[in-house]
């Protein structure tokens, strides 16, 4: 088991990570500097990929990130371990013309991104992150520092609002960052000087809010991890631990796949209802020989871990859980379980992950949903339709699931990682320490 030192050590790193991803943009970014300093190598959609077995390559597709270890033993019927998660959050996300205000405040014009809990983002610094595309092309990440708040009515204006907070999703949610004349501001601006390009130059943009506060440990005996954005990037950081650490020799080939978009429903070209997974592994298995009847072969060898947060229990509303099945933040990682296939776990899926966390050692909780709290989906039953591999659905609980700032376990954190090594090792035996 490991000691209370890596698994802080850990949470720690998740933070940095997080920190250096406030857009989905900067995630993928980020993904791509970390396995490149683990040796692997990227690759471009438009030129020739690698037609050998071996080798550890990347690929970024706007906010998406694919990576994989093709293994020395290789051959046109290798199947695939795909760790799947996603890149974005809720979040504001900046419209056309976004340099407004009045009556002496400066305001950016936001429309919601996803689905928020909307009062978490009132009296938070803010920061503003994305990629702009320059008249020539070309695209540069930009990412400010604390610069906007939406601040709340003081509760001397609004006498009822510990009763029934009411937010106006257009009125109310248009945050503050300075003071002046907008006709005579330029908040683009403010993006491009952090990027260092002319504003002028600026021919679109995605640029999203994130909360500016770093992630912190904290709690008895440091058993709480907080932070924005761990819905979804604590998974994708297990993963990318993970597969830097991979088996260059196994039987599968390893991939972590980080898909854009999940939270508006996934249906673009980085999202994982595209053809971005798809385009990967049948190039991965072009290059390798495969003929047609290969490729399925290998895929129905294959398996795709969907990790994505789930709920844990919450001691202030325990009435909106299951009465059974209750995990508990802290107590390890979650198989998510769903009648409807909201999830895509089934018990094949079931006994698989309890392997893995066995060979990690690792205890496993489960979770389903109260039958009058509908819950939501993930990119697993998406992937399991578009490409047919066996999926399993699992995460880590959190609370305040698409606050601006939510919380985990830091021991959980940990453990998912170590059930991801798992997952990529071909016997199971492989360690995150």
């Amino acid at each position: 088991m490991p000691d209370s030192t890596a698994i802080r050590a850990h949470a720690e790193d998740l933070a940095a990570f997080v920190a250096a991803s406030p857009s989905s943009f900067h995630a993928a970014a980020e993904v791509a500097r970390r396995l490149r300093d683990a040796g692997f190598t990227a690759l471009a959609e438009d030129q020739a990929w690698p037609h050998a077995a071996g080798g550890t390559h990347l690929v970024v597709r706007d906010g998406a990130v694919i990576a994989w270890v093709v293994p020395t033993r290789a051959d046109a019927a290798t199947p695939v371990r795909v760790f799947g998660a996603h890149s974005d959050s809720p979040a504001f996300k900046l419209k056309p013309k976004p340099t407004t205000g009045r009556l002496g405040w400066l305001q950016a014009g936001v429309e919601i991104y996803g689905g928020p809990l909307l009062n978490s983002w009132l009296d938070r610094e803010l920061r503003l992150a994305g990629r702009l595309v320059l008249d020539d092309g070309t695209t540069a990440l930009a990412a400010t520092g604390p610069l906007l708040r939406l601040p709340q009515l003081a509760i001397h204006l609004d006498r009822e609002a510990n009763d029934h907070l009411a937010l106006n999703k257009q009125a109310h949610t248009q945050p503050v960052w300075g003071l002046g004349d907008a006709a005579s501001a330029d908040l683009l601006g403010e993006l491009a000087a952090a990027a260092g390009v002319d504003a002028a130059r600026i021919r679109g943009y995605d640029v999203v809010t994130a909360d500016a506060a770093p992630g912190a440990v904290f709690g008895k005996d440091d058993a709480f991890f907080a932070s924005g954005r761990l819905d979804d990037l604590a998974s994708v950081h297990a993963g990318v631990v993970a597969l830097a650490a991979a088996d260059t020799d196994a039987d599968h080939i390893a991939m972590l796949a980080v898909f854009d978009h999940e939270e508006v429903g996934s249906a673009t070209r980085s999202g994982a209802a595209g053809p971005f997974l798809a385009d990967v592994i049948e190039r991965i298995q072009l290059g390798l020989g495969a003929d047609r009847d290969q490729q399925l072969r290998a895929l129905a060898a294959s398996w795709c871990v969907s990790s994505d947060v789930g709920h844990s229990v919450h001691p202030n509303y325990p009435d909106k859980h299951d009465p059974v099945v209750q995990p508990v933040l802290g107590s390890g990682p979650i198989l998510k379980i769903n009648a409807n296939q909201r999830y895509a776990t089934d018990a094949a899926g079931a006994a698989a992950w309890h392997g893995w966390c066995d060979a990690a050692g690792v205890v496993s909780q489960e979770f389903v949903s109260n039958n009058a709290v509908p819950c939501g989906s993930t990119i697993g039953p998406i992937t399991a339709t578009r490409l047919g591999i066996r999926t399993v659905d699992v995460g880590i609980p959190i609370l305040s699931m698409h606050s601006a700032r939510e919380l985990a376990g830091t021991a959980d954190l940990h453990a998912l990682t170590r059930v991801a090594a798992a997952f990529f090792a071909s016997d199971g035996s492989h360690r995150v320490h």
